[in-house]
């Protein structure tokens, strides 16, 4: 039987690259993420492959996600799996130089943000008993590091909110598993430094690191295993990066 994928912030990076690797496997696919115009030519891109609904939201914003995620018509109504990807990091600063803008934006999008678009579909999957949910973490959910502080603490909220829901999920037969990339090349840095390219780019300049279509095709092989196997929680780095500090540059 056809499976329906939901996938936040599928406007581009690790998204993106899941939606494309879901409809090269027969997946059908909800994308969700804020810029409508992307998300409309990724459907024309993936619609030749499978059936492909986008909605437009901000996950930020409680009512509209749930207003959103009722309104799924029948044929996408069933949500098999829902990869929680939608996430940012706001800013690099020392703890006591940090802007509370950008503390509010990455708690309310990596952490309620997850909450709300996991409490909108956990509850079908409750009543059919089956469902598989992956949450994208971080390396700075099991790492702290100097000025990564609110980013830290958010993804470290990822990683335990996972797990919790694993443990309460079990009696449900809901499978429940996080991803937690270390340096991946997308529009993640650029967002981080506010658009400053030059500076983005440097992150990534002296090896080579992981990019999107690395971890889509690990989230891929976590939904594909058999209903009896759960793969649980993943640490990914680069070949070249050992920790959140420690990455070996030629450079």
């Amino acid at each position: 039987m056809t499976k329906t994928a939901l996938i936040t912030g599928a406007t581009s990076g690790i998204g993106k690259a899941t939606a494309e690797m879901f409809a090269d496997h027969g997946i059908n696919l909800v994308i969700c993420g804020r810029r409508q115009e992307r998300l409309d030519e990724l459907k024309n891109q993936l619609s030749e492959k499978v059936k492909v609904h986008t909605l437009s939201f901000d996950v930020r914003d409680k009512k509209d996600v749930f207003a959103k995620l009722e309104s799924l018509p029948q044929d996408f109504s069933v949500i098999d799996i829902l990869v929680n990807n939608a996430g940012n990091a706001h800013g690099l600063a020392p703890i006591q130089d940090g802007d509370v803008d950008d503390w509010d934006a990455m708690i309310d999008i990596n952490v309620k943000g997850l909450l709300y678009v996991s409490k909108a579909i956990i509850d079908q999957m409750k009543e059919r008993k089956s469902g598989h949910i992956i949450n994208i973490g971080s390396i700075a959910g099991k790492d702290v590091y100097p000025n990564g502080n609110v980013y830290n603490a958010s993804k470290f909220a990822v990683n335990a909110l996972n797990e919790a829901m694993r443990y309460d999920l079990n009696e449900f037969g809901i499978r429940v598993g996080a991803v937690h990339p270390g340096l991946v090349h997308t529009e993640f840095s650029e967002v981080r430094f506010k658009g400053d390219s030059e500076k983005a780019e440097n992150v990534y300049k002296g090896y080579t690191p992981l990019y999107a279509e690395d971890i889509a095709d690990i989230i891929y092989f976590m939904v594909s295993r058999k209903g009896s196997v759960n793969i649980a929680d993943l640490v990914v780095y680069p070949t070249a990066q050992a920790s959140a500090t420690i990455l070996n540059k030629k450079v």
